[in-house]
C-alpha cells in the first residue's frame, strides 16, 4: 500500500477533502484570515508523503513555508534578512511560558499561526498512518461528522453540503481500504483490473445514494429546534428581568417587545439594487406601552404594474429613480418587501394565479405576498433639502389633517412624565421639527446607552417599555432604541411611526445583468426596526437612532453643509467608484485607462476572494489528473505518436519518426543498452515481437543517415512498419 499508484492518490485525494472539512468552518466562524495559506499546506505535506521524499527534505519544506508565511503576515523586510527570526524566537520562548502558565489569552497571533501549522502537520502525518498503515480511517470520518454537524447545530455554519462530502468522501476511502485489508488477509495478489472491478460498484453505490438523498422528499421534523430555546434559556439566566420570551428573525407580532435576542443567520431573500436600502415590510402606529400594535386594519386590491396605494414622497422633493429585483429564498414569505418611496411592483414570477392582484393593509402598509421566487420594484429615492425640512416649527391644521396628526401622536395615559421632561430637555434649543428629531437620534449616541442582543430587560406588570430602556437598563437592540424615539417625539408633538422591515445587508458580488448593480444577501440577522418622522410637504422622513447603524437621507445643506452637521440616517446608494457628481471635472483619457484598470484588478482580487476555494479544490483535480495521465502516457500517448505522422509525406520524416520509436520503446521497458548498436537493438527488439519489422526500418534508417537521401515515396512504403512497431507497445 505505499506504491505511488493511482489508488493511493485517490486516498491521498480524498484524505485531502476530510481535512479540509475541518478547515472551512475556521474562516467562517472566527477571525482566522488567509485560510488559503493553511489549505496550501495540507495540500503540499499530502504531496511529499505521497511522493515518499525523504523525512529530512519534507521536515525542510515544511519548516521553510511555515516560517516564510510567519513572515509574511507578521514581519516586516526582506525574508532572507533573518534578524526577524530573533525576534520571533523570543516572542516564541515568551509564549511557551504563557501556555505553562494556562495563560491562553495571552498568546501572541504569531505563535497561534505557528500552532495551527504544527497541527495541521500532525493531522496530515495521522492520515498518512491511518491511510497506508493502518488501513483505518472510520474514527477520524466519525469524527469529523460529528464535528461538522455540531457546528452546524450551534453555529452559524451551515454544512448541509459539507456533510454530503463528508459521506462521499468517508464511505469511498473506507471502501478502498476495506479492499485492501481483504487482499492482505486473503494474502492474494491483486491488479488493477481487480481494483477497478471493486471500485466501479463502490462508487456507483455511493453516487446514486448521494443522488437519492439530494432529490427524495424529506420529511418534516418531528420536534421543533431546541436550539434557540436552549440560548434563550441560558441568555435570560443572566437578564434579571430580561429572562422572557425571545425572538428569532423577523416577527409579526410585536404587542410585547423586550427580552434578549436570538440571532438567525438564514437568507430571506437576495436584492439587486444600485446600492443598500432599507427594505420596509410594514410600519405600526399604536404604542402600549408593552409594544407596538397597528390602529385596525384597512385591505386594498392593486394590480401588479399599479401604483402601489401608500403615502407617497410630495411632489415638492426632488426624486432619483431606480429600480430594485428581489430574489426569496422562501418563496411562501407572507410579505413583499420594498424601498421608501416604492411606486410600482413589476415582472412576479411565477405569474401571480389570482389575476396578478395584490392586497395591501394600508394601515400597516403591509403588502401581502403568495408564492414568488423574484419580482422587481420601481421606486423613488428624495433628496431633500435642509431649508424644506426645517420649516415645520409647530401643528398646522391646514398642512396636517386632523385625525391623521392625533392618530399618529397618540400615547398611553399612563406613559411616565418624565419621558416627555427629558425629550423637552433635549430639544430645548431647537426650533423646528426636523432639528427636534435630530437631536433626539443623536441622543442615543451617547455612551451611556449600550446596543445588546443578550442582556436585554422584559418590562414587568408595572414598567413602561420605553421608560424602562431610557432610564433604568439603557441597553437593547432597535426595537428599543426606535420605539423609545417615536414615544419621545409624539411627546412632544411631533407624529412618527415605527418601522419594521430589514437592514441592506450584506455585498455578494456584482450583478451579472447590469453592470451598475449589485448583489446584497439579506438574512434574519438583518431584521430591524427604525423610525419615520412626517414633515408636512416631505412626507415621512426615516430616522435612525439605533446605535451602529446609520440609514443615510440625501441632504442638500446648500452652502452650510458640513461634517458636523453628521446627519446619518435612508439607504445612500453605493456606487461604483467610476460613478462621479455633476460637478466634477471630467476625466482625461490617461485618467480613465488607469481607473479602468484599477477597476478590473478590484474585480479579479474580490473573484479570487470569493472563489479561491473552488479553484484550489480544481486546482488539486487538475494537478491529480495530469499526474495520472502522465503515469499512464504510455497507452494514449502511441494514439497521439500514429496520428502525428500519419499525414506525413516527406522522405526525412523517417528520421524523426525512428528516434520517436526509440523512446516510446524505451517507454515500454525495451531500454537500449548503453553503446549497444541500432541492428544489435533491432535485432533485439524483433526477437521480443517475434517479428522482422525493426531491422527493415533500421536498415532504412541507416540508409537515410549515411547518405542523406532516399528512393522518392520511401516513407510511404517505410510507415506500414513504423506504425506496426508503434502498435505493439500499446498492449
Amino acid at each position: 500500500m505505499s506504491k505511488r499508484d493511482w489508488p493511493t492518490l485517490l486516498l491521498y485525494t480524498l484524505g485531502f477533502v476530510l481535512l479540509w472539512e475541518w478547515l472551512r468552518p475556521v474562516e467562517e466562524l472566527t477571525e482566522t484570515d488567509n485560510i488559503e495559506v493553511f489549505v496550501v499546506f495540507l495540500l503540499l505535506s499530502l504531496a511529499l508523503s505521497f511522493l515518499k521524499m525523504k523525512w529530512f527534505w519534507q521536515f525542510i519544506i515544511r519548516t521553510v513555508y511555515i516560517l516564510y508565511f510567519i513572515h509574511r503576515f507578521y514581519y516586516e523586510g526582506s525574508f532572507f534578512q533573518f534578524r526577524w527570526l530573533k525576534s520571533f524566537t523570543t516572542d516564541f520562548v515568551h509564549n511557551i511560558g504563557l501556555m505553562f502558565a494556562r495563560n491562553w489569552n495571552g498568546l501572541s497571533n504569531e505563535f497561534r499561526t505557528f500552532l495551527l501549522f504544527i497541527l495541521l502537520w500532525l493531522m496530515v502525518y495521522l492520515i498518512h498512518y491511518w491511510l497506508l498503515r493502518q488501513q483505518q480511517i472510520f474514527i477520524f470520518f466519525f469524527m469529523t461528522l460529528i464535528y461538522i454537524t455540531v457546528l452546524d447545530t450551534f453555529t452559524a455554519y451551515e454544512a448541509k453540503f459539507a456533510i454530503v462530502r463528508t459521506i462521499a468522501a468517508g464511505f469511498t476511502v473506507m471502501g478502498i481500504l476495506t479492499f485492501y485489508r481483504m487482499i492482505h488477509r486473503e494474502k492474494v495478489t491483486s491488479s488493477p483490473g481487480s481494483m477497478k472491478k471493486w471500485m466501479v460498484p463502490l462508487l456507483g453505490m455511493i453516487g446514486i445514494s448521494v443522488l437519492v438523498g439530494a432529490v427524495a422528499p424529506k420529511a418534516a421534523p418531528f420536534w421543533p429546534d431546541p436550539v434557540p430555546y436552549l440560548k434563550a434559556a441560558k441568555e435570560g439566566a443572566g437578564a434579571g428581568r430580561g429572562n422572557g420570551p425571545s425572538r428569532i428573525g423577523y416577527g409579526t407580532n410585536d404587542d410585547r417587545l423586550g427580552g434578549p435576542f436570538i440571532g438567525d443567520n438564514s437568507t430571506v431573500f437576495t436584492a439587486e439594487a444600485t446600492g443598500k436600502n432599507y427594505w420596509k415590510v410594514e410600519t405600526k402606529d399604536v404604542y402600549t406601552g408593552k409594544g407596538w400594535i397597528p390602529y385596525g386594519s384597512t385591505p386594498i386590491d392593486f394590480r401588479v404594474g399599479d401604483l402601489v396605494p401608500v403615502y407617497s414622497i410630495p411632489s415638492t422633493v426632488e426624486k432619483i429613480s431606480e429600480t430594485a429585483r428581489i430574489f426569496p429564498i422562501n418563496n411562501k414569505n407572507p410579505f413583499i418587501v420594498y424601498p421608501a418611496g416604492v411606486q410600482k411592483i413589476l415582472n412576479i414570477a411565477p405569474h401571480n394565479p389570482y389575476d396578478n392582484l395584490l392586497r395591501m393593509d394600508t394601515t400597516m402598509e403591509r403588502i401581502g405576498s403568495f408564492e414568488t421566487n423574484e419580482y422587481t420594484i420601481d421606486f423613488d429615492i428624495p433628496k431633500y433639502k435642509i431649508e424644506d425640512l426645517r420649516k415645520t416649527t409647530e401643528f398646522d391644521a391646514d398642512g396636517i389633517n386632523q385625525a391623521f396628526y392625533q392618530n399618529y401622536t397618540r400615547l398611553p395615559k399612563d406613559l411616565p412624565e418624565r419621558i416627555k421632561q427629558l425629550t423637552e430637555e433635549i430639544t430645548a434649543e431647537k426650533t423646528n421639527w426636523f432639528d427636534k428629531a435630530k437631536a433626539v437620534e443623536a441622543y442615543f449616541s451617547r455612551s451611556e446607552y449600550s446596543y445588546d442582543q443578550k442582556n436585554v430587560a422584559l418590562p414587568g406588570p408595572n414598567d413602561d417599555y420605553v421608560d424602562q430602556f431610557l432610564f433604568e437598563t439603557k441597553r437593547g437592540y432597535c426595537d428599543n432604541f426606535s420605539s423609545s424615539m417615536a414615544v419621545m417625539l409624539r411627546t412632544i408633538g411631533i407624529p412618527t411611526r415605527w418601522v419594521k422591515g430589514f437592514t441592506g445587508g450584506d455585498f455578494l458580488e456584482y450583478s451579472q445583468v447590469e453592470e451598475t448593480k449589485r448583489i446584497y444577501k439579506i438574512t434574519n440577522n438583518n431584521a430591524h426596526s427604525w423610525v419615520e418622522v412626517f414633515l408636512p410637504n416631505q412626507g415621512w422622513v426615516p430616522f435612525e437612532p439605533t446605535k451602529g447603524y446609520t440609514n443615510d437621507i440625501r441632504i442638500d445643506y446648500g452652502s452650510t453643509e458640513t461634517a458636523a452637521n453628521n446627519q446619518p440616517a435612508v439607504p445612500a446608494m453605493a456606487q461604483k467608484p467610476k460613478d462621479k457628481s455633476i460637478d466634477e471635472p471630467k476625466q482625461t483619457t490617461s485618467e480613465k485607462k488607469t481607473f479602468d484598470f484599477n477597476l478590473l484588478w478590484l474585480k479579479t482580487k474580490l473573484f479570487f476572494k470569493i472563489n479561491w476555494k473552488w479553484m484550489t479544490m480544481a486546482f488539486a483535480v487538475l494537478t491529480a489528473l495530469v499526474m495520472l495521465l502522465y503515469r499512464i502516457r504510455g497507452k494514449w500517448l502511441p494514439y497521439l505518436l500514429l496520428l502525428r505522422y500519419r499525414f506525413k509525406k516527406k522522405d526525412e520524416t523517417i528520421s524523426t519518426a525512428y528516434l520517436t520509436l526509440l523512446q516510446q520503446l524505451d517507454r515500454y521497458g525495451l531500454k537500449r543498452k548503453e553503446n549497444q548498436t541500432l541492428r544489435s537493438y533491432a535485432q533485439y527488439i524483433d526477437q521480443f515481437f517475434s517479428i522482422r519489422e525493426m531491422t527493415r526500418l533500421t536498415k532504412r534508417y541507416e540508409e537515410y543517415l549515411y547518405h542523406q537521401s532516399l528512393p522518392s515515396g520511401s516513407w510511404r512504403e517505410t510507415r506500414e512498419l513504423w506504425e506496426n512497431l508503434i502498435k505493439k507497445t500499446i498492449a
